[in-house]
């Protein structure tokens, strides 16, 4: 069922529940601390909860611990010191302790991609759930909040009766989470709508007042969030439907930007025009390099593997096609710089040797440090092993880059990246590229030729101060 809770009156309360704890409300931990975790702990305590972040990194926990976020992410910082001060907020690597402490334990640990296939690792749920289930002492609720692959919660559950006493009745429920890089503490504060997947009355009252305090701001601020009480398999559907939605969109406006380069169109001005259909909306139709980051790609892949286990492979096929769509951007930008560069283009692919030329983007997107499957590092790895000597710029994520791609040469600016190159190629959207001054720029480069890859430069601003532009699926601006 799905209640969306009105703004006009007060919102409606599960009937009460007893917190095992004894404590007035639910205290919640959060098992992993990685950007998933950290967020929703950090997020959580703001919201008055007590809340336990636990990790079995223990460097990663003593930068928390001593109010540093490990990652990039806006006004996450201030929100940890706040809280870590107001004593609601700890950290700790002990399972013992962080099993006594909470009612409501969340699951937010990594599903990478398997290494010997397409699948999602699930190492990472089992060891946590193995681990604070036989810790547990008291009731308690093991919430799933990481991505995985439809049918896990009812594995959890196996785990958890094989590995929690009997007697003391601990239940399983699934929350997937749907926080965006770049805008995570909006999205767990004002959250778009809430999904739990539960078996019980219980479990449905305990997850209802571990997130009261967010339908409680909402109510102070005239909003609604819509709550969707469903299965197991559906709230764990949810995520992944969601992401292959999204990468399927992107895909497919990089797909019309392939249809516009051959046929002379302009895919920003279709993707505008297509967009106002309100059945379409124009959101996730930028044209550009494709999608990368720690979730679609690896979510999309893992779907495929899943549905293909349950018989429904033909259902995702389209999936596989949306993967070589995304992967096929990252080449068309090589084949771009040999043709700006007047490079041949043969067997075994370009020779950009003897070219400089600057990466500007290393993040997957802008206002992140993740670089994970970023198409702009995997690009500047292609056009170095291409033979160009490639100079890297990103504003946050130059640390997890080096550790990614150890080989390029990384700069300390925009400024440093561009002197002396023969290409600039734009590959993320950070508002420091888009707002560079073409004149200015043109002035430190051998030779002024860009490569838009994220399509977010005034094409024609570029061109009249006297660039070779190109675009993703857009046509040659007029100077």
């Amino acid at each position: 069922m799905t209640i969306p809770y009105p703004t006009s009156q007060p919102v409606p309360s599960f009937p009460a529940v007893s917190v095992p704890s004894g404590a007035p409300r639910p205290r919640l931990s959060f098992l992993g601390t990685g950007y998933l975790g950290a967020t929703y702990a950090i997020c959580f305590a703001e919201l008055g909860y007590e809340v336990i972040g636990f990790d079995i990194d223990e460097a990663k926990i003593a930068k928390l611990a001593g109010g540093a976020v490990p990652f990039h992410e806006p006004g996450l910082d201030e929100l940890l010191r706040r809280n870590l001060q107001s004593g609601r907020l700890r950290f700790s690597t002990s399972y013992a302790e962080t099993a006594d402490f909470a009612d409501v334990h969340f699951i937010c640990v990594g599903t990478p991609q398997r290494a010997d296939g397409m699948g999602a690792d699930l190492r990472y749920v089992e060891a946590s759930v193995t681990n604070l289930a036989q810790h547990l002492s008291r009731k308690a609720l093991i919430v799933g909040k990481s991505t995985v692959p439809v049918g896990t919660a009812e594995w959890i559950e196996q785990l958890v009766s094989k590995h929690a006493p009997a007697e003391l009745g601990v239940e399983v429920a699934w929350s997937p989470e749907f926080l965006q890089e770049g805008f995570a503490v909006e999205d767990v504060l004002r959250p778009n709508r809430i999904v739990v997947g539960v078996k019980s009355d219980w479990a449905n009252g305990m997850l209802y007042a571990a997130h009261k305090g967010v339908f409680d701001l909402a109510a102070t601020e005239d909003r609604e969030v819509p709550l969707v009480v469903t299965d197991f398999a559906t709230a764990e559907l949810v995520k992944v439907a969601a992401n292959a939605f999204l990468a399927t969109k992107i895909s497919f406006i990089n797909a019309m930007a392939e249809v516009c380069e051959v046929a002379g169109g302009d895919v920003t001005q279709l993707a505008k025009a297509i967009g106002y259909d309100p059945r379409i909306g124009n959101r996730f139709l930028q044209a550009g390099v494709g999608f990368g980051g720690g979730c679609l790609p690896k979510d999309i892949r893992a779907f495929q593997a899943r549905a293909q286990e349950l018989g429904a492979g033909e259902a995702l096929r389209f999936l596989h096609e949306v993967d070589l769509i995304n992967l096929r951007r990252r080449t068309r930008v090589v084949t771009l710089a040999a043709e700006l560069l007047g490079r041949r283009h043969g067997p075994a692919g370009p020779d950009l040797s003897g070219t400089r030329i600057a990466v500007l983007g290393a993040a997957f997107k802008p206002n992140s440090d993740d670089v994970r499957d970023a198409p702009s590092l995997a690009v500047a790895a292609a056009l170095a092993k291409a033979g160009a000597d490639v100079r890297v710029y990103d504003p946050e994520g130059m640390g997890n880059a080096q550790l990614a791609q150890p080989d390029l040469t990384y700069t300390g600016s925009m400024v440093e990246a561009v002197t002396g190159a023969e290409l600039v190629c734009v590959l993320t959207e950070w508002a420091e590229f888009r707002n560079a001054d073409p004149v200015q720029i043109g002035e430190l480069v051998a030779n002024k030729r860009v490569i838009d890859g994220r399509n977010c430069l005034d094409a024609t601003l570029w061109a009249q101060a006297g660039w070779q532009y190109r675009g993703m699926g857009r046509p040659q601006p007029r100077a």
